[in-house]
């Protein structure tokens, strides 16, 4: 089977696309930056350019293939997969695997986003498996400028707690996903194994490169303000807030054995995924 990755250079889709050419299979990537691809993937998969956005380009990097690899973000994320999913469609892709949200059940923004994408998947009538992580570990780096500078990590998420899941088992799932049939159909919540509190996170990250750090809780109105500096979207900055105090409310606390079930093996703890980046939270 020929498969289509979007997202290819991101957290998650680089993954999957290192997955697949360990397993022998030469997939197309969709990337922004044909530079980033290769420097990733050297010649061993066939790269087109552009985005989600881009109807053309998506028809011609789909052509040929017969699974998809859906990856998007942002409030955009129902426009993105309708028009995308129709190309598929037409192109006679066998099966649609999207990654998105456990958020999704929670009415939250980013979750009712992927909720308008899950239904566009569905109303293709192309066969379909739903993916939905919990938060990423890898979002954790945000706090990496804070840490540095202040040995300080701020969040308005107070005791509440998230069960981080590893990128590395978001890829794996993902994989399985793709190349066994047997989950057609399925909606794959995926978590990690330790259900933390944000200052748990903090705590672990201190032990691990060795610094003294503090967990400072906040207001919405503050965590609002900060947010809102790095995002010129103010629907993006509301998720995100929203997001935080459904963690607050014990909300996202579940964990599930998705993981173990669908790889046969535990997924991997908060501490691996800090070793494995220790030195980006470094001075």
């Amino acid at each position: 089977m020929a498969y289509l990755i979007t997202g290819a250079t991101g957290e998650v889709g680089s993954r999957v696309t290192r997955r697949l050419l360990e397993c022998g299979i030469r997939p197309h990537v969709l990337t922004r930056t044909a530079d980033k691809a290769r420097r990733l993937f050297g010649d061993a998969v066939d790269i087109f350019v552009g985005d989600l956005a881009s109807p053309a380009t998506m028809r011609k990097a789909i052509q040929g293939t017969e699974a998809l690899f859906l990856v998007s973000v942002g409030p955009e994320i129902p426009e993105q997969d309708r028009a995308v999913v129709e190309i598929a469609r037409t192109e006679n892709v066998r099966k649609i695997v999207k990654l998105s949200s456990l958020d999704v059940e929670q009415g939250l923004a980013i979750g009712a986003w992927h909720e308008k994408g899950e239904a566009a998947v569905r109303d293709s009538g192309v066969p379909f498996v739903m993916v939905r992580p919990t938060g990423f570990m890898s979002n954790l780096l945000a706090w990496a400028p804070s840490i540095k500078s202040e040995g300080v990590v701020r969040s308005s998420t107070a005791e509440g707690r998230r069960p981080f899941i590893h990128p590395e088992d978001i890829a794996a799932v993902s994989v399985a996903a793709l190349t066994e049939d047997k989950h057609l159909g399925a909606v794959l919540p995926i978590t990690g194994p330790d259900s933390l509190t944000f200052g748990d996170a903090t705590r672990l990250i201190g032990e691990v490169i060795g610094k003294t750090l503090r967990y400072e809780v906040i207001s919405d109105e503050e965590a609002r303000r900060r947010y809102s500096r790095i995002s010129g979207s103010v629907e993006e900055t509301e998720a995100h807030v929203s997001l935080w105090r459904a963690i607050r409310d014990g909300k996202l606390a579940a964990t599930t054995n998705r993981v173990e079930v669908t790889l046969r093996r535990k997924p991997l703890p908060l501490r691996q995924w800090i070793s494995e980046n220790a030195n980006k939270f470094r001075d």
